[in-house]
């Protein structure tokens, strides 16, 4: 049996009157793309901060690799990196600097090679000699995500990675870390950005005050939670409105299961006389999906 890339067991964490965590249970495999979410206090950044032994939790075991993140720290440590929400950085070095230092801090010579490969994979060639100082955000992000490669841990976790990120500098570095993910890293992605976990992750875990409230692949969420949409321009809206259409700007949305229930749709439509001037098929998206567990949860 493959040793899971991480391993989540009845965890708990409390801030005084705030229980954080509550009892999570998780495994994730190795090689996975996942995506962990949730709204602004569910507890994701907890996680992660027990993950990298930032925090201590008060029960409960967490394993990376196979190594327990408290008992074996050492070795834990050294099969994950962490790109953190924060901006952290040290202003008084280059980007090369940087990178070769955290390489110290893992015992690691000789890593200039994969350095380089890192800048060129992250557009930061040319700014490898820049000051950290000079950096625009979303350059600053992209060295946080360097510096979590450079010791090549084979669990990387991005909270948050393109946050103040421009469009082109979002792409390329998803390009990377897909390129990351199809050579075997696992990756774990955190981001407010649904649709990018929509198009990266093969599964998704969501969290709501400090629990796991859904866990499937993305296409089963996507399939079980949130209906197909029928949408309609009309000339006489309070028809639609009148069959059950939800309105939605300019347009009009009926839900449907099947693409049998179109033709019905639009029968029922025809006979109460709305008069369509305009028809879409939406699909499923992840952000209805979401919305929809969090207020069931």
């Amino acid at each position: 049996m493959t040793t899971p890339a991480i391993r989540v067991a009845t965890l708990t964490k409390r801030y005084g009157n705030l229980q954080a965590l509550a009892g999570i249970d998780l495994e994730i495999g190795q090689g996975e793309f996942f995506g962990l979410l949730g709204p602004n206090g569910a507890g994701k950044t907890t996680l992660i901060s027990a993950l990298a032994g930032l925090i201590r939790a008060d029960s409960g075991k967490l394993e990376i690799m196979g190594r327990d993140v408290v008992a074996n720290y050492r070795d834990a440590r050294r099969r994950l990196g962490v790109v953190p929400q924060e901006l952290v950085f040290d202003p008084f070095f280059t980007v090369r600097e940087v990178l070769r230092f955290q390489s110290g801090y893992f015992g690691i010579r000789g890593n200039g090679a994969w350095i380089d490969e890192i800048l060129h994979g992250l557009d930061l060639a040319a700014r490898a000699d820049t000051n950290m100082r000079t950096l625009s955000g979303g350059m600053k992000r992209r060295v946080l995500v360097a510096q979590a490669l450079v010791h090549r841990p084979p669990v990387i976790v991005l909270d948050e990675p393109t946050a103040g990120v421009d469009v082109e500098l979002r792409q390329s570095l998803w390009r990377f870390v897909r390129q990351l993910n199809a050579d075997g890293h696992t990756v774990v992605l955190t981001t407010h950005y649904l649709e990018e976990a929509e198009a990266l992750c093969g599964r998704i875990a969501m969290m709501k005050a400090g629990r796991i409230v859904a866990l499937d692949t993305t296409a089963n969420l996507l399939s079980s939670t949130a209906a197909r949409r029928l949408k309609i321009r009309a000339e006489r809206p309070a028809a639609a409105l009148a069959l059950g259409a939800t309105a939605a700007g300019e347009w009009l949305e009926f839900s449907f299961d099947t693409p049998g229930d179109i033709e019905t749709l639009l029968a029922r439509l025809r006979e109460a006389g709305a008069g369509v001037l305009e028809i879409a098929i939406g699909e499923p998206d992840l952000e209805r999906v979401f919305v929809e567990v969090m207020r069931r949860a």
